[in-house]
């Protein structure tokens, strides 16, 4: 009875690595052999050098090895005479190209998925020892480690993240502090349809490939930068005893960050962008914020703020002023709400548009005409 060819693979030197070709033909070995775990890990193990010596990622190696493939020999069953015979089968590249991607695929998985557990428990702190599994045949799962996780006190924070922490709560109580004692302030409030706002967005989404979509953040980020050329004493700062105004619109938008507190770096020029160039600005302030990547002129330079907790579920927020601003604007969550409309009550989505403005700068009828702007641009979302 013919039988399949066995072929001993073995640990290729590092110097004989040079890329795909080796890795190409340890899959062909592979494929062949039957000590699928020794040869899954020479293919591993290859792949990582030839990564190293090729300066490519692991993926794109793997993809170069398996064009690569060429025929291998298959032992399928056939019958002959009544009788079953294994017979060796020589498998078109096409196929063998297929066969290869997906067990490599399987493997790569089973073998991420078992090292999960593991990396999880050294994160947390947990002795996978101590731990009993709930998975097949005893195995212990991603869950069986939270659990165990969560039955112990919190590991301490780095005093280190914690002093970052405290300085950074030290410097915004500070100027909070400062800004109450010094700012006279004054409160307005207003609600706002949106719902032609939210209309236009699904609609202008909709002829968007997905990465260019926007947010309705960025319309309420455009709506105030516009609003300030009619109102632009609310654009400013305060120096010494007189207000400069800025003839600049840098928009300060609040970024929480993941460790806690607050940055509100500047979008500049925002009244000038287009929507989908705030967008992609705004995008890239976010991540930079939270990786520690903003420059000091995006600290410095904002000429209003804007804050925004509609994402916590916050339906008003009455901001403070940051000096030497004069002016921060603040928007809720979108809710449904009873609207009067030509005499009807109707259901509509609302939000709610707050402005804390300096008095020594502004009153009220300028504040009002200010979120009365606001308003108006955010039924015309197509001139934004």
């Amino acid at each position: 009875m013919p039988r399949r060819a066995e072929v001993q693979p073995r640990t290729p030197e590092p110097d004989a690595v040079h890329g795909s070709v080796l890795v190409a033909q340890l899959v062909n070995r592979m494929m062949l052999n039957g000590k699928k775990s020794v040869a899954e890990q020479i293919v591993y193990d290859a792949l990582a050098i030839a990564s190293e010596k090729t300066g490519k990622p692991e993926l794109e190696v793997l993809e170069q090895a398996v064009k690569s493939v060429t025929p291998v020999l298959e032992v399928r069953s056939r019958r002959v005479g009544g009788a079953n015979y294994q017979v060796p089968v020589e498998v078109p590249q096409r196929r063998a190209r297929t066969l290869a991607l997906r067990w490599l695929v399987q493997n790569a998985r089973d073998r991420r998925e078992k090292g999960m557990p593991q990396k999880l428990a050294a994160e947390l702190g947990v002795d996978p020892a101590t731990v009993r599994g709930t998975g097949p045949g005893g195995a212990i799962t991603r869950e069986d480690i939270e659990g165990a996780a969560g039955a112990k006190p919190a590991p301490a924070r780095p005093a280190v993240e914690m002093d970052r922490q405290a300085r950074m709560r030290q410097t915004i109580g500070a100027a909070m502090a400062r800004s109450k004692r010094e700012i006279p302030h004054y409160y307005l409030s207003t609600a706002i349809d949106m719902q032609r706002a939210l209309a236009w967005l699904t609609d202008e989404n909709g002829r968007r490939p997905v990465a260019d979509r926007l947010l309705y953040g960025v319309l309420l980020i455009k709506a105030v930068a516009l609003a300030l050329r009619e109102v632009p004493e609310l654009n400013g700062v305060w120096v010494g005893d007189r207000v400069v105004p800025s003839e600049a619109v840098h928009v300060g938008v609040a970024i929480s960050l993941r460790g806690g507190g607050v940055v509100a770096p500047a979008l500049h020029d925002a009244d000038r962008q287009s929507l989908g160039d705030l967008m992609r600005n705004f995008r890239d302030l976010v991540q930079r914020a939270r990786a520690g990547g903003l420059r000091s002129s995006e600290l410095s330079d904002p000429t209003i703020t804007v804050t925004s907790l509609g994402e916590q579920g916050v339906e008003t927020v009455f901001g403070i002023i940051y000096p030497p601003q004069v002016a921060i604007v603040g928007f809720g969550k979108i809710v449904e709400r009873p609207w009067s409309m030509e005499g009807r009550i109707v259901s509509r989505p609302l939000v709610t548009a707050t402005l804390s403005a300096d008095h020594r700068v502004t009153d009220g009828h300028r504040g009002g005409l200010f979120l009365a702007a606001v308003d108006r641009l955010l039924q015309e979302p197509g001139r934004l």
